[in-house]
């Protein structure tokens, strides 16, 4: 395959149409088919993307059936993911699958399963594996921090005001609250950056709804196979967006820090206090639909796999069975 890669996009609110215009914008890639249920959604991105009515669908698998598509991105509620990336991989239909992957363990290793023998790649929308600054401190980890032993992690967002009433706040269709979304990227990169392997997490919770089901603040004390010790700390109720990443071992440190959604900026410290910023020059060079597409054209490696997604949905899991028990809990990354 070299050109006219077909793009089937199914969730079309707002992450569905950024990644839609994300595909448009690649040399290679065209959205061609969209699928919600939503009728307003829907007309409104067959208008804006030039799709004609024949190629909007309200159902995903009528799409995945009828179009020939090369690949599909799915950007729907959370609990909705593992059905309709199955439906994608059983047809062989290479998939971008919007973070979390899922939002049951069980579901998560099955997907490993799937996917590793499937005739299709699974990408996860987990973009900070494509920022330069992450991807350069995982590259240089053994060099400028060593066995990392401290590490601490913070996002803040003015969330949960803006989402009640919204999906995001339906456990049903969530799986969560604050630590499933944004706080679903902070576990993520905490995990990827250092390739450590997580083995217990005691957390605490602020829940927004009565039921305990929706979190709004989380702050995890999470302990790692090699002895090292994390905190993780999300808060959805923050006036603005601030993102922090710290590590430390016996060759110095790092800080990857940012606002808003800008690049994050990456600072290295010696073990003599020194601090200089590196440069990122060749790091960060691609897009989250970018990378999406040379899997499909190029059968490149997914820059974050379904075993990556795993990982975060076994520690997110054991955070919100911890708050609500009260008791820390070990965390099964295993596919047993």
């Amino acid at each position: 395959m070299t050109d006219n890669v077909k793009i089937g996009v199914t969730g079309t609110g707002g992450l569905g149409m950024n990644l839609s215009r994300g595909i448009n914008g690649t040399e290679k890639g065209k959205v061609v088919a969209v699928a919600d249920v939503d009728d307003e959604n829907l007309t409104q991105a067959g208008e804006e993307l030039g799709i004609s009515s024949e190629y909007r669908f309200s159902d995903h698998e009528e799409m995945l059936d009828n179009t020939g598509l090369d690949g599909v991105a799915i950007a729907t509620p959370h609990t909705l993911h593992y059905d309709q990336t199955i439906a994608a991989l059983e047809r062989g239909i290479d998939t971008l699958c919007e973070k979390p992957l899922c939002t049951d363990l069980k579901k998560a290793k099955d997907l490993v399963r799937r996917s590793e023998r499937a005739d299709a790649t699974l990408t996860v929308g987990y973009q900070r594996h494509l920022d330069g600054a992450f991807q350069r401190a995982r590259n240089e980890l053994e060099n400028q921090v060593g066995d990392p032993q401290f590490l601490t992690a913070e996002v803040t967002q003015d969330w949960i005001a803006h989402q009640r009433g919204a999906w995001r706040t339906d456990p049903d269709l969530s799986g969560g609250g604050q630590l499933y979304d944004t706080g679903s990227h902070l576990v993520d990169v905490v995990l990827w950056t250092t390739t450590l392997e997580p083995v217990s997490v005691n957390a605490q919770m602020m829940f927004d709804d009565a039921d305990r089901r929706v979190d709004k603040q989380a702050a995890l004390d999470v302990q790692f196979h090699n002895g090292a010790v994390a905190t993780i700390s999300v808060s959805g109720d923050a006036p603005c967006v601030r993102e922090h990443f710290h590590a430390w071992g016996s060759e110095g440190g790092f800080y990857i820090d940012g606002e808003g959604w800008d690049p994050r900026e990456l600072t290295y410290i010696n073990p003599d206090g020194d601090e200089h910023q590196p440069s990122l020059k060749g790091y960060g060079d691609r897009t989250k639909t970018e990378a999406f597409i040379e899997t499909i054209v190029d059968g490149t490696e997914p820059p974050a796999t379904a075993r990556d997604a795993l990982k975060v949905t076994a520690l997110t899991e054991a955070a919100y069975e911890s708050a609500r028990t009260g008791h820390r809990v070990d965390i099964d990354t295993s596919l047993d």
